[in-house]
């Protein structure tokens, strides 16, 4: 090329590379280094003429016109110099606010990263994996959203996806309560635990620390004094305190008297009932000082509401609909029998029952061990207060009564011919109720919770609501309260059952108390 064609190809470059829009920019980084320079140009030189099948001719074919010439030349030109960076995505997006958090940026041309920032403070270090690939350590920073930025040899660049700072935080402690003795195992999972160090219960360290993984640690309680304490988590997360987060129980509360510590295998048979019950650190089976009736421990958890499948003789009605999400968040306990006419009698000076008369059909005593029955909601709350007892509300009665079934029947059946071992009922009750506990109990140990009387609870009677809900109390007024369980007069007593009350020979009702 003479000096004449040279000066004339120099011009064309130079209008070309003038008409190079920005967005084209980096396009002539042909070696694939980050840097549009002179090794690119040599490759542009090296191919000169027209294009070829090789895989760096048709790259170095810049403008696509078949030929590798000035015009390629004036596009690499245009591009000279670093690449433009970009960042497409930061995983993980969130982190600690004490920092420590590895954050893998990806992006385009972040060979040359010289800088890491998140918000207005410099990564604690970081790493150039490859030209696509950065891995930065997050420093501290205030809790909320913090753009990321890096710095290359063609500028900064920030991204559009931001880096948010959380505190650590607890979700859970389970159990929350435990024995004054000490020594529960609880587990705590939360968010950042991964550093912890210690744990303390009212200001008294736990024992057996384990950092199971970064959101879950278990420990050992000390022991305490009964009553709520705060509980403290401390590391190189920081501190995060949880304000009554555990609470220190008596294994038997102070108004019982202890009658069996750990559920029995043969009436709670199903392990995972039995270890609920364990986890609460209280006393299966107590009798309360005051009334003498037997109370047995019903352990928190959730379960599924309503009518999720009919029995082989009766579907749903609309009453037991919609199914719904319930969570009993505290243990409770719950009478293990109906209470008797005997009961009632000791603290209320009549007897409203109907059935206080023996039959050929009935052998033993009648009056003490039959449900008392034809009693209101209004005259229970007498009885109530003379034992300082409570209804349960039909959301516990529910949780209590399945004891972790989900079928028609506590027994896992769907059958109504098997009821007759669970309850007293139109088939085989005679018209009557019976003494208590003549049948089988249920997966807590509860007995007659289907059949023989028809049970009140606290609520008022309305529809259910859909959602998800926690400890529900029922409508805030009514003109009726919720029964449930059915009675001896009644064929259908399966476990979502309700009816509303009426003044009858069918009703009665059982009691519960807080630890």
């Amino acid at each position: 090329m003479n000096t004449k064609h040279f000066l004339r190809a120099m011009i064309a470059i130079l209008s070309i590379a003038v008409a190079i829009p920005a967005s084209a920019q980096c396009t002539g980084d042909l070696t694939g280094n980050g840097i549009v320079d002179g090794a690119d140009l040599g490759t542009i030189l090296a191919y000169w003429g027209p294009r070829t099948q090789d895989p760096t001719s048709v790259a170095s074919d810049l403008n696509g016109d078949g030929l590798i010439n000035g015009a390629d030349l004036g596009v690499l030109l245009a591009s000279w110099g670093p690449c433009q960076s970009t960042i497409t995505g930061i995983t993980p997006n969130q982190g600690c606010i004490v920092g420590g958090t590895q954050v893998t940026i990806s992006g385009t041309y972040l060979g040359s990263t010289s800088a890491v920032r998140f918000g207005d403070n410099p990564a604690s270090s970081f790493t150039v994996v490859n030209q696509n690939t950065v891995q930065a350590t997050t420093p501290a920073g205030a809790a909320g959203s913090a753009g990321v930025s890096i710095t290359t040899a063609a500028g900064t660049v920030t991204s559009s996806q931001q880096f948010t700072y959380m505190p650590p935080s607890v979700t859970s402690i389970v159990p929350n309560l435990g024995d004054t003795a000490g020594g529960s195992l609880i587990t705590i999972v939360g968010n950042y635990l991964g550093l912890t160090t210690s744990v303390t219960i009212g200001g008294i360290p736990c024992s057996s620390l384990t950092v199971v993984n970064a959101n879950t640690i278990t420990a050992l309680t000390p022991p305490g004094t009964a009553g709520i304490a705060d509980m403290s988590i401390a590391g190189g997360k920081g501190t995060i305190t949880v304000p009554g987060g555990y609470r220190y129980v008596l294994p038997v509360p102070s108004w019982a008297t202890l009658i069996e510590l750990q559920p029995d295998p043969a009436v709670v048979t199903d392990p995972s009932l039995r270890s609920a019950i364990a986890a609460t650190g209280l006393a299966w089976r107590v009798r309360d000082n005051n009334s003498g009736i037997q109370m047995v421990l019903i352990p928190p958890g959730t379960f599924t509401m309503g009518c999720i499948m009919g029995s082989n003789w009766y579907g749903c009605t609309e009453r037991e609909q919609p199914v719904h999400q319930v969570t009993i968040s505290s243990p409770f306990y719950l009478a293990r029998y109906e209470i008797t006419q005997a009961q009632w009698m000791d603290k209320v000076s009549f007897n409203p029952s109907n059935f206080t008369y023996p039959t050929t059909q009935v052998s033993g005593p009648y009056v003490t061990e039959r449900p008392v029955e034809s009693v209101s909601w209004t005259a229970v709350q007498g009885y109530l207060r003379a034992t300082v007892m409570r209804l349960p509300t039909e959301a516990e009665w529910e949780y209590a009564c399945r004891a972790g079934t989900q079928t028609p029947f506590y027994n896992g059946s769907t059958n109504d011919n098997s009821v007759g071992t669970l309850a007293w009922w139109s088939r085989n009750s005679f018209n009557q109720t019976r003494p208590v506990g003549g049948k089988a109990a249920n997966g807590f140990g509860l007995n007659d919770m289907l059949g023989n009387v028809a049970e009140l609870v606290s609520d008022w009677y309305d529809n259910y609501p859909s959602a998800a809900q926690t400890d529900p109390q029922g409508p805030l007024s009514g003109s009726s309260h919720v029964i449930r369980g059915g009675s001896f007069d009644n064929e259908d007593v399966r476990v979502s059952y309700r009816g509303n009350e009426s003044l009858s020979y069918e009703v009665g009702f059982r009691v519960a108390k807080n630890p």
